[in-house]
C-alpha cells in the first residue's frame, strides 16, 4: 500500500488537522472532485471547502479522546479513469498515517469522489469502515473487499449529479458479501448536501461513532447497520 503514486517532493498524502499526539484512531476525510481533470486539487476550491463543517463536526463529537482527524490531500483534481488517482493518493495517505501513529483503528469520510475513494481504499488493513457522503458509485465498481468492514452510505433522493440508486445497490452487493452496511436517505437533500445541511453533518458524525465504537451511533444508524434497509430521515 501507498509509494503507487508520484508526488512533488516534499507534498504530503496526508493533512493532520488535529488530535496528532498518541491518537487511539484517525478519521480521514475525502472531498470530492470530478471525472476527469489533471489541473492540480487545491484546499480553497468548493469541493474541499465543502468538507470543513464535516471535519468540525467530528471533532466538536469527540474533543476529549484521542482521535487523529485528518484529509487526504489529492494530486489532481479528477479521477482520471484507470488511474484512480484519488485511490492513489488515500493509499499515499494511509500509509504516511501508519508510518508516523501505527496501526490504529480509521475511519474514511468522504464525498462524490471521495466517497468512491473511500470505498475502493476500504481493503486496507487500519480501515475499520466508511462513511460514504452521496458517493460516485459507476456500475462494476468491486465490493468483495468490504468484507468485515462497516459501510455506511447517506445520499439525497434529490440528487442529480451522483445516483442514489447507485449507491444503495452497491450496498446492497456488498452486505450479501459479508459488509456491514447501511444506507441512510436525506429526503430533500441535494449532492452539495446544502440542504438539511444540518441533518448531513449531524449523520456523518454519529456515523463516524458507529464504526469506532458500534453501538455508540444514534439510534436511526444502528438499526440501520443492523437492518441494511434503506432508512430514509
Amino acid at each position: 500500500m501507498g509509494g503507487s503514486s508520484t508526488r512533488a517532493a516534499g507534498r504530503s498524502a496526508l493533512r493532520v488537522i488535529s488530535g496528532g499526539v498518541d491518537p487511539q484512531s484517525a478519521v480521514l476525510v475525502l472531498h470530492g472532485g470530478r471525472e476527469a481533470g489533471r489541473e492540480p486539487a487545491r484546499p480553497w476550491q468548493p469541493p474541499a471547502l465543502r468538507m470543513r463543517p464535516f471535519i468540525a463536526a467530528v471533532r466538536r463529537a469527540a474533543p476529549h479522546h484521542r482521535l487523529l482527524v485528518g484529509s487526504v490531500r489529492y494530486r489532481y483534481r479528477g479521477w482520471n479513469g484507470a488511474a484512480a488517482d484519488p485511490l492513489r493518493d488515500t493509499e499515499d495517505a494511509l500509509a504516511e498515517l501508519a508510518r508516523r501513529v501505527g496501526d490504529i483503528p480509521v475511519v474514511l469520510l468522504g464525498h462524490s469522489m471521495g466517497g468512491r475513494a473511500a470505498l475502493r481504499a476500504a481493503g486496507a488493513s487500519p480501515v475499520r469502515g466508511v462513511v460514504a457522503l452521496a458517493p460516485w458509485c459507476p456500475d462494476g465498481e468491486p465490493t468483495s473487499h468490504l468484507h468485515d468492514r462497516t459501510a455506511i452510505v447517506v445520499h439525497g433522493d434529490l440528487d442529480r449529479i451522483t445516483d442514489p440508486r447507485a449507491s444503495t445497490a452497491m450496498m446492497v452487493r456488498a452486505r450479501a458479501q459479508g459488509a456491514r452496511t447501511a444506507t441512510l436517505v436525506v429526503a430533500g437533500g441535494d449532492h452539495a448536501m446544502l440542504r438539511r445541511s444540518r441533518v448531513w453533518h449531524r449523520t456523518a458524525t454519529s456515523a463516524v461513532a458507529e464504526i469506532l465504537a458500534p453501538g455508540t451511533g444514534s439510534p436511526l444508524v444502528r438499526r440501520a447497520v443492523k437492518s441494511g434497509v434503506p432508512h430514509t430521515m
